[in-house]
């Protein structure tokens, strides 16, 4: 049973920079596997904001690429989302998973971003 574990959300003034993680466990082979970031903000749908493949290439939505970086630790089983420059339209709940599988939806992190 794969299980992905959000962390590193919270409250940033505008402008501010969160670094979240995401934590994959269980019988998965993550470093074969592209890894996306995806967030919720409320009253809407889950939406996709960044990916990186297993070699490490990168794909951002327009609306943080300049701003969001994401990172992958395959040694550790982990993606990362290097967020700077925030905005209170960043704030969401964030969201990791693989892109090629699909596994279950981990929480969440939380990030907050107040004007």
């Amino acid at each position: 049973q794969v299980q992905l574990v959000e962390s590193g959300g919270g409250l940033v003034q505008t402008g501010g920079s969160l670094r979240l993680s995401c934590a994959a466990s269980g019988s998965i082979s993550f470093s074969r596997n592209a890894m996306a970031w995806y967030r919720r903000a409320p009253g809407k749908q889950r939406e996709f904001i960044a990916r990186i493949t297993s070699g490490g290439f990168t794909l951002y939505d327009a609306s943080v690429k300049g701003r969001f970086t994401i990172s992958r630790d395959n040694a550790k089983n982990a993606v990362y989302l290097q967020m700077s420059s925030l905005k209170p339209e960043d704030t969401a709940v964030y969201y990791c998973n693989s892109v090629d599988v699909g596994w279950p939806w981990g929480q969440g992190t939380q990030v907050t971003v107040s004007s």
